[in-house]
């Protein structure tokens, strides 16, 4: 009985040993972390990911289908699309600098701009990782098969302050996103429905006008194809040309008024640029705050080139933004209207707040 007892005793603490192998705590999971990161800034370092983000910012939620890719050094390419309109916009950055695209429209953006180093996205891994890295009192969890960080955000905000991130206990990749405001309403969501580490690209796949003349073309990103003799595979690129899409005629497309006005604000008067090309309105405010809207929308589809600046992303799109004698926050939507807000005295955070209440109206 008492040998019975002791074999009993050595398969329960074999047993409590073997299920202890697989948990892991938070240090041990940002050590991993850590690991995959360092990964990533090595020769082959890449990931691609695809999943949906919701803003909940304005006055009703939007939803963008997101694609995400990076490829070691410093080349990545964010897709996205607009569920509701069905556009696409596209933020690019190779070795030209850095592009924001809307293929449809034959329309892009040039920044100068070392971004994402210098700011935060809450759809890029680097972002998360840096996120949960940097702040010592984070809090982990675990929930089914994810670990699961509650950390500072890291977001050219001042209203997103902390944000959860889930991530999956296999590979650390991404799972799902929280960002929150002071009050914890959740103000943006993105849930990753595939993230592949050591994905595959094109050799063109991050060039600007292989992107702007390949709408709806399900080859650009893909895993390379080789014959079989291991060579690689390469899409006709006179063959995309004579597929891409024609560019849409663009038009007066009226005044586009905020439904957002900060506190003590109104609106002073509304100017439309008669006869001009660019289809150009002024919209000036007073009050606590005194900016200037200006919206245009130019029949020319060249790259637009901006001065160099802050690269920040506005949830729908990204923009730029400058900090000199005047404050200026400068963006393109989906339709290819060019809107800047200029102001000496407002906010940034009341910039965002504006530019998203722009993208939910159209023009009257």
């Amino acid at each position: 009985m008492r040998r019975m007892s002791w074999v009993l005793a050595m398969i329960l603490c074999v047993t409590v040993v073997f299920a202890g192998c697989g948990k892991k705590d938070a240090a041990s999971v940002v050590k991993g972390l850590t690991d995959v990161a360092d990964t990533l800034q090595s020769k082959e370092g890449s990931y691609k990911g695809t999943g949906k983000m919701t803003l909940y910012t304005g006055e009703k939620p939007q939803e963008y289908d997101i694609e995400v890719w990076y490829q070691n050094p410093s080349y990545y390419r964010i897709s996205l699309t607009n569920a509701q309109k069905d556009v696409t916009q596209i933020v690019l950055r190779n070795d030209d600098g850095v592009f924001v695209l809307t293929p449809s429209l034959k329309k892009s953006f040039r920044f100068k701009s070392d971004w994402p180093e210098n700011q935060g996205q809450v759809y890029l891994y680097q972002s998360l990782v840096q996120g949960i890295l940097s702040d010592k009192t984070r809090q982990f969890a675990e929930d089914k098969d994810a670990y699961v960080f509650d950390v500072a955000a890291n977001y050219h905000s001042s209203s997103l302050v902390r944000q959860k991130i889930w991530l999956s206990k296999d590979n650390y990749a991404p799972k799902q996103v929280q960002v929150s405001d002071a009050e914890a309403h959740v103000m943006v969501e993105v849930k990753f429905s595939d993230f592949k580490f050591d994905a595959k690209f094109e050799k063109d796949s991050f060039d600007m006008n292989r992107n702007m003349a390949s709408a709806g073309d399900p080859t650009l990103g893909m895993v390379t194809e080789v014959d079989e003799n291991g060579n690689p595979i390469s899409a006709d690129d006179s063959q995309e040309a004579e597929n891409a899409a024609a560019p849409t005629v663009l038009g007066d497309f009226g005044t586009i008024e905020p439904v957002y006005m900060p506190e003590g604000v109104e609106q002073k008067d509304v100017h439309k640029i008669e006869d001009s090309a660019n289809h150009t309105v002024l919209l000036r405010y007073d009050g606590t705050y005194q900016y200037t809207i200006m919206e245009s929308r130019s029949p020319d589809l060249a790259v637009s080139s901006l001065a160099s600046g802050d690269v920040v992303d506005l949830g729908f799109t990204a923009g730029l933004y400058t900090e000199d004698e005047q404050k200026t926050l400068t963006w393109m939507n989906d339709e290819g209207i060019e809107f800047r807000i200029t102001s000496s005295n407002l906010p940034f955070d009341e910039m965002k707040k504006i530019a998203v209440s722009l993208q939910e109206q159209t023009g009257k």
